[in-house]
This record gives structure tokens, sequence and C-alpha cells, in this order.
């Protein structure tokens, strides 16, 4: 597997720990039809790939959604990813300034990234506020990331129309006694990995191009998918919360219910009659 993947590894004479993740058909199927402009499709490429590469780190069955607020021309990136790397995610710009907008700053502005965690055996879900800290999508991660679970971490994305990926490397609390030098060496090879490289090599060529001269122990590859069906049932437990006085007065004025799922990109349109059918009781079986 060397598409479409999270692949894991470990530099075991450094104690650092990495993975690179690879969306192809994946990141093609979730922004097909959007009409991103490219600045946009980049930070949010950029941002479904340290998604993935951060929801990896699930140990049970749970979902991780990161909201990105700002000021800026793009002024929403949400991304949601389960346990499975099932990936769904949207992005929200003003056409008209993204153009004008230099780097991510410009087109983020001030603002604050949203953590919410939710997984099995929690009472209630996780929530974190960050402020927008970088100038770019791996900074802003390498800060929340180096915060949080108090690791030094170094992050590099990389994003266009057909492919997404990253690579992350994490400092292990053992890393200086095995190799005074082997944090500092890593993050200058890291350093030198350019955008088109990043974008052309699969998963493993990278990494024994990337650390050819290092022992690198590389794990089982994990597949990841993009997860965003229709469901019906959630739209029909939503209209029957509002009432059928509502839903009959929405239809009164429109001529139909019609529900946007951003997020997914999906339209779901009920007629009167399917809103009829929605508040019929049970039919009753025949003995």
């Amino acid at each position: 597997m060397d598409r479409d993947c999270v692949q894991p590894f470990l530099f075991d004479r450094l104690d650092i720990r990495g993975a690179l993740v690879s969306l192809d058909a994946c990141w093609r199927d979730m922004v097909a039809r959007r009409g991103y402009a490219d600045a946009v499709q980049r930070l949010f490429g950029e941002m479904s790939a340290v998604t993935v590469l951060i929801a990896a780190n699930l140990k049970q069955p749970g979902r991780m959604t990161f909201q990105l607020r700002g000021s800026g021309p793009v002024n929403l990136l949400v991304l949601d990813c389960d346990e499975q790397l099932r990936l769904r995610g949207m992005a929200r710009a003003d056409p008209a300034a993204v153009a004008g907008a230099a780097d991510a700053r410009a087109l983020l502005g001030d603002g604050h990234l949203l953590l919410t965690l939710d997984a099995a055996g929690m009472r209630q879900p996780y929530q974190s506020v960050v402020p927008l800290d970088g100038d770019s999508i791996a900074a802003l991660f390498e800060h929340y990331l180096t915060r949080s679970e108090q690791l030094p971490t170094r992050l590099r994305l990389a994003a266009d129309a057909t492919r997404a990926t990253g690579l992350f490397l994490q400092k292990l609390p053992d890393a200086d006694a095995r190799d005074a030098d082997g944090w500092q060496r890593l993050q200058h090879l890291l350093a030198t990995l350019g955008d088109e490289e990043m974008l052309a090599c699969a998963p493993q060529t990278l990494l024994q191009r990337l650390f050819v001269d290092e022992d690198v122990r590389v794990f089982a590859p994990r597949p990841v998918t993009y997860h965003c069906p229709r469901d019906w049932d959630k739209i029909h437990d939503m209209l029957r919360g509002l009432g059928r006085a509502e839903c009959d007065a929405i239809l009164a004025e429109k001529g139909e219910i019609l529900i946007r799922d951003d997020i997914c990109d999906h339209e779901y349109r009920l007629d009167p009659s399917a809103v009829a059918a929605l508040f019929e009781p049970p039919s009753r079986a025949l003995h």
C-alpha cells in the first residue's frame, strides 16, 4: 500500500517516531465539485493531512474534529476523522479576497483552532481552544502538538489538486541519551524536503530517499478513506424534532424542504408527500 494511507515509522537508535500520510483518491473525492481556489485547496489539503496524522493515534472508537476559524479570506476549515481513518471536511472562503493573500497567515488572519475529541468511555467530548500561532498550517500544529504533548514535534505538509501529504516527526523522552545530535540531524533533513518531492514520491520511496543514512523501522500502513455517505435517518429525525407544524410552515413558504450538508456537499430535498410520510403513524401488521 503506497496511496491513501498513513505509514508509521520509528528511528530505533534515536528514540524518535514519525508518520507519513498520503491522501490520493480520497483527497480528490473530498474536493471534487467544490471549486476551491488553489490557495484554499492547498490549506485545506494540508489540514486534511495533519488531521489524519493526529487521528491515527486514537486508541479506541472515537472521532476527532478540528475547526480552524479565522478573520481572513479563509474563515473556516473543518476536518473530521475517526479511529478507522475515515475522513471528511470542508473549507469556507471569500473567493474575491483570496487572490490578494500572499501566505497562510494572510489567508487565515487572526482566530483560533478548536479541537473536539469524542471517544468511547468519555462522559462528554473533550474540547481545547488555542489561538492561531504560526505562519503556516504546519507551524500552527507544531506549536499545538508541542504544547499539548510536551514533546518537540516537526511537520512538513504539502497539497495540490491531486494529492495531500504530510510528514510528522516527534522527539521521544530518551532521544538525547540515544544520540545527542539525532533530533537536530533529522530536522535538517526534513528542511531539505520540497513540495514537489513530497507530492511526487510514494511514502516508502520518500522515506528511503530522505533518511538514506538512518536506521528506520517501518510499520504496517493503515488505509485512509473519504467517508461522507448520505444520512437520511439523521435528516428524518431532525425534521421530526422540528414538528409537523414547523415543517408544514416551511412547505407552505417554499414548496419543499431543502437541507444543505456543507461538510459532505450533499443536498436533501423533501416534497410534501415525503414530509407527510414522516409523521404518519406506523402501520400495524395484519394478523
